[in-house]
């Protein structure tokens, strides 16, 4: 497989995947995706509503075919998954082979702050009381986490600089 320089940013709802994806992309000179902005933009609809109106399986394949559009039309790009993105379809073994994978790790507590009050526009969550999210986070975190740490670089979601990361990313490509 040619070497296309791409790099994905994976990890939980919440971790910063889209907002470091960004800064880094500028940083590096390579161009950003987030893949849920895209499959947005393709269906002309929200990520919530498309979700909502497909349910999570079809989703998923849309997800992956959107996956698939991304590696095969770029280079030099940095492309920011869905949080879920890597548990299905073997996405993760196909961005591991189209690129390198790097995983913004965070704690349960960590995210919680974040998406507390961000649950509106997650689907996975939007309807969940304090309570109930929290432990919804706790497990779902605990089953992604088996796919995230195939990850060529995990990184403290909490504490990097995005000129650290950038330069650990350049150690590995």
């Amino acid at each position: 497989m040619e070497n296309k320089n791409l790099i994905f940013i994976c990890g939980f709802m919440g971790c910063g995947k889209t907002t470091q994806g960004k800064k880094l992309a500028k940083l590096m000179g390579y161009f950003f995706i987030d893949l849920d902005e895209y499959i947005a933009n393709k269906f002309d609809k929200n990520i919530t509503d498309l979700f909502q109106e497909i349910g999570e399986t079809e989703f998923r394949i849309i997800e992956t075919n959107a996956l698939n559009e991304c590696i095969t039309d770029n280079q030099k790009t940095i492309i920011a998954t869905g949080g879920g993105t890597p548990c299905f379809n073997n996405n993760m073994d196909l961005m591991k082979q189209s690129g390198k994978v790097i995983y913004l790790k965070m704690t349960a507590i960590d995210l919680f702050a974040r998406l507390f009050n961000a649950k509106g526009d997650r689907p996975l969550i939007k309807d969940k009381d304090d309570e109930d999210m929290l432990l919804y986070i706790e497990n779902l975190l605990k089953t992604r986490e088996v796919f995230y740490s195939q990850a060529d670089l995990i990184a403290d979601g909490t504490v990097f600089g995005v000129e650290v990361l950038r330069d650990d990313i350049l150690k590995l490509i």
